[in-house]
């Protein structure tokens, strides 16, 4: 939380400072920025070169995690499926809900074109692939050079096939690759955490020049695209509400007082692991047996993130918008693809560091500049508040109906 802080004030105060260079001095601010801009570009390649070999990393570790829980019996296999299933909606609600959004919400053409300018000036689209080439592109006639080009569509493809067949092999040799793959990812986030020590810096620099080539107008846009963010957050808790009530057969009013505690947890942490105690409690109030919920609960922090893919897609369908890149059906359904794998092989993590591992490769592999994170990242403090209650209300639905379908298996159990 802290950390968090830290980089929103320095994105204040790097554009604060900006605005006021060009106000009293335009030629000032334009002759600084050669100077300072490169400080936060450095800063955002270093956040880019982690992609490749986190995604794979977490893909791997994911996929291979996903199947072992599933293993376990058949509480864990229905909680497994429910899941996937509740993430599927969650995507396919903000595709139709981000865009509806940013129409019926406009940012004004000349605060859209100070913030694009700001940003990075504007996306050169090439020409639109026909659906043979995107089907071509899918698998990779060698997955290194794949890699090497950043062409993280075909890697995931073959990461993805790759994962299932470990998933394949004899315990021990399972073992062996996941635990390869597990310990780089482990590494990444390091590194991770070193770059992101340094977001203020890099922010501020990002922040600065920001403002001097876009003025005031860079507040209302990014002010702009927190409220369009936090509208789709609060989309998923009425999505979740709404689920627990049709499908689980609990009422609003009931589960909603039922899970009191846990979001005043949640709002207060913006943690879902930190909340897990609460949970359980509120899971206890809701008629989950105990046992089953020690099994399930705990799996769904693991895997389970109810708004990630919907919240996730809105970031990356927000920056084409800005940056006037049409979305095709197919690349939509691979940006749904890839933020349900990136939300499965996510890891308790805090905000800044998820917001940079699970957007940047699904930004990637629906052709969408990267570049725009570093900064938007300095906001994700605001929306992460709705990700956190979309998520624990989420993993409590899912919870209670996963024990429900399950009523003689006792916990724990393996087939």
């Amino acid at each position: 939380m802290k950390s968090a802080w830290f980089i929103l004030s320095a994105l204040v105060a790097g554009m604060l400072l900006g605005i006021g260079v060009e106000l009293v001095s335009p030629a000032a601010g334009t002759a600084s920025l050669p100077y300072i801009e490169p400080i936060g570009l450095l800063w955002l390649n270093a956040l880019k070169m982690t992609i490749v070999p986190l995604v794979v990393a977490l893909l791997i570790t994911g996929i291979t995690a996903t199947a072992d829980a599933a293993r376990a019996g058949k509480l864990a296999f229905r909680a497994v499926m429910i899941f996937l299933g509740a993430i599927t909606l969650s995507g396919l609600m903000s595709l139709l809900m981000t865009p509806l959004l940013l129409r019926l919400f406009p940012l004004s053409a000349g605060a859209a074109e100070a913030l694009r300018h700001g940003l990075g000036g504007t996306a050169e689209a090439g020409p639109s692939p026909t659906f043979g080439d995107f089907l071509l592109s899918l698998v990779p006639t060698n997955p290194i050079a794949a890699a090497a080009d950043t062409a993280i569509l075909p890697l995931i493809v073959f990461t993805t096939i790759f994962a299932f067949a470990i998933t394949k092999l004899e315990p021990v040799q399972r073992a062996t690759l996941s635990g390869l793959f597990k310990a780089l990812g482990d590494a990444m986030l390091i590194v991770i955490g070193w770059v992101l020590a340094l977001a203020p810096i890099g922010v501020f620099a990002l922040g600065y020049a920001l403002a001097v080539k876009a003025g005031v107008a860079a507040f209302g846009g990014l002010i702009h695209y927190v409220l369009i963010l936090s509208s789709v957050g609060i989309s998923c808790l009425l999505l979740g509400l709404l689920l627990a009530w049709l499908v689980v057969g609990i009422s609003v009013p009931r589960f909603v007082r039922a899970m009191v505690p846990t979001l005043a947890v949640a709002i207060s942490t913006q943690s879902s692991l930190a909340s897990l105690p609460a949970m359980l409690k509120s899971s206890e109030e809701l008629g989950v047996d105990p046992k089953k919920a020690d099994v399930v609960l705990p799996l769904a922090v693991a895997l389970f993130r109810f708004t990630s893919p919907a919240m996730n897609l809105a970031v990356v369908v927000y920056v084409a918008w800005l940056f006037g890149i049409e979305l095709s059906p197919w690349e939509m359904a691979v940006g749904l693809a890839v933020a349900m794998a990136a939300a499965l092989s996510s890891v308790s993590l805090p905000g800044s560091i998820s917001f940079v591992t699970s957007i940047a490769p699904i930004a990637v592999s629906m052709g969408v500049p990267v570049a725009p994170l570093g900064l938007l990242v300095a906001v994700e403090t605001f929306p992460d508040i709705f990700r956190t209650l979309g998520n624990v209300i989420g993993d409590v639905a899912a919870t209670k109906y996963a024990a429900d379908g399950v009523e003689n298996e006792p916990a724990g159990e393996t087939p």
